[in-house]
C-alpha cells in the first residue's frame, strides 16, 4: 500500500486531473484549495444546466449534502448519472446523514440512483445509512466507533462501492479488503470542513486510481496533514494557523513523508 499511495501521489501530479464538486457552500473554498494543493484541478459547477456535460469532462465527481437545497440536490443526481454512466468515480459525503428526515432521504435517493463509488463519512452517518439508529449532532458524530469494521464491510458488499469511515482511527473497505489507519490530530476536528476537504481528497486520488486506493490515500493524506500541521505551531498559534499549516502539509506530501508519517494497524 505504501508504493501505491507515492504513485498516486506522483500521477496527480502529473496529470492534474479535473476533479467536478457538487458540495456545500460553507466550505467550497476550502474543497477547491485542498484540491488544488494535492495536485488536482476543481471545479464547483453545481447549475443543472451544465453539470451532465461538466461530469463528462471530469476525471471524478465529488458529491456533498452539506447544505442542502432541492435544485442542487436533483443537480447532484443528474451529475451522478452522468459520470456513472461513463464509469467516473464518484465518491459520495453524506454530510449530517442522520439529522432530519429530508436529509436521509436524499441520502438515500443519491445512493440508490447514482450508486457512488466510494462513501466516506463519520461513524454516525456509516451507521444510520446501514440502517443501525444512533445519536446525531447536527453534522457531528457522536456514534461508538468499536463496530467500525464490521458495520463498513456490510455496507460496502451491499452497495458493492467503497466505503470509509473517518475518525479516531480511519476505516476503509470494499467489503473484502480493509485497511485501518492511525493518523490524524484532534484538531481537524476543530476546523470547519476538514471531512469535506478530505472528501476531495479522495476524489482526487480516486480519479487516478482505483477506489479503494484512492479512498486509503486521500485519507491518509489528511491525517498526516494533521499531524504535521500540529507539529509546526508555534506558542500562541491556533486553529487559524493550523488551517494554513494543513494546505502546507497537504500540497507538498509526497511518497517520502507519507512513509515516514504512516500507521497502518
Amino acid at each position: 500500500m505504501h508504493d501505491a499511495m507515492g504513485q498516486v501521489l506522483a500521477k496527480l501530479k502529473q496529470t492534474r486531473p479535473l476533479i467536478h464538486h457538487l458540495t456545500n457552500y460553507v466550505t467550497a473554498n476550502d474543497s477547491a484549495n485542498m484540491t488544488l494543493a494535492i495536485g488536482a484541478s476543481p471545479v464547483m459547477a453545481s447549475e443543472i444546466q451544465e453539470v451532465e456535460e461538466m461530469a463528462g469532462h471530469a476525471a471524478a465527481l465529488v458529491l456533498n449534502i452539506g447544505t442542502l437545497n432541492a435544485q442542487t440536490v436533483e443537480a447532484m443526481v443528474v451529475a451522478g448519472k452522468a459520470a456513472a454512466a461513463r464509469k467516473i468515480p464518484v465518491v459520495f459525503d453524506p454530510v449530517g446523514v442522520g439529522a432530519t428526515a429530508y436529509r436521509t432521504a436524499v441520502a438515500e435517493r443519491i445512493i440508490r440512483e447514482v450508486s457512488p463509488s466510494v462513501i466516506r463519512g463519520n461513524m454516525a452517518e456509516i451507521k444510520i445509512l446501514s440502517g443501525i439508529r444512533t445519536e446525531v449532532k447536527g453534522v457531528d458524530s457522536v456514534a461508538d466507533e468499536t463496530d467500525a469494521a464490521a458495520v463498513a464491510g456490510r455496507l460496502a458488499k451491499e452497495l458493492n462501492c467503497v466505503v470509509a469511515v473517518t475518525g479516531k482511527v480511519d476505516i476503509i473497505t470494499d467489503g473484502s479488503q480493509l485497511t485501518r489507519l492511525d493518523n490524524g490530530h484532534v484538531m481537524l476536528t476543530r476546523v470547519t470542513g476538514t471531512g469535506c476537504m478530505t472528501s476531495s481528497l479522495v476524489g482526487s486520488c480516486c480519479a487516478v486510481s482505483d477506489c479503494f486506493s484512492g479512498a486509503v490515500t486521500g485519507i491518509a493524506v489528511m491525517g498526516i496533514a494533521g499531524e504535521i500541521a500540529h507539529q509546526r505551531l508555534a506558542a500562541g498559534e491556533g486553529t487559524g494557523t493550523f488551517r494554513i499549516h494543513l494546505f502546507d502539509a497537504v500540497s507538498t506530501m509526497d511518497d517520502a513523508t507519507i512513509r515516514r508519517y504512516i500507521r497502518l494497524i
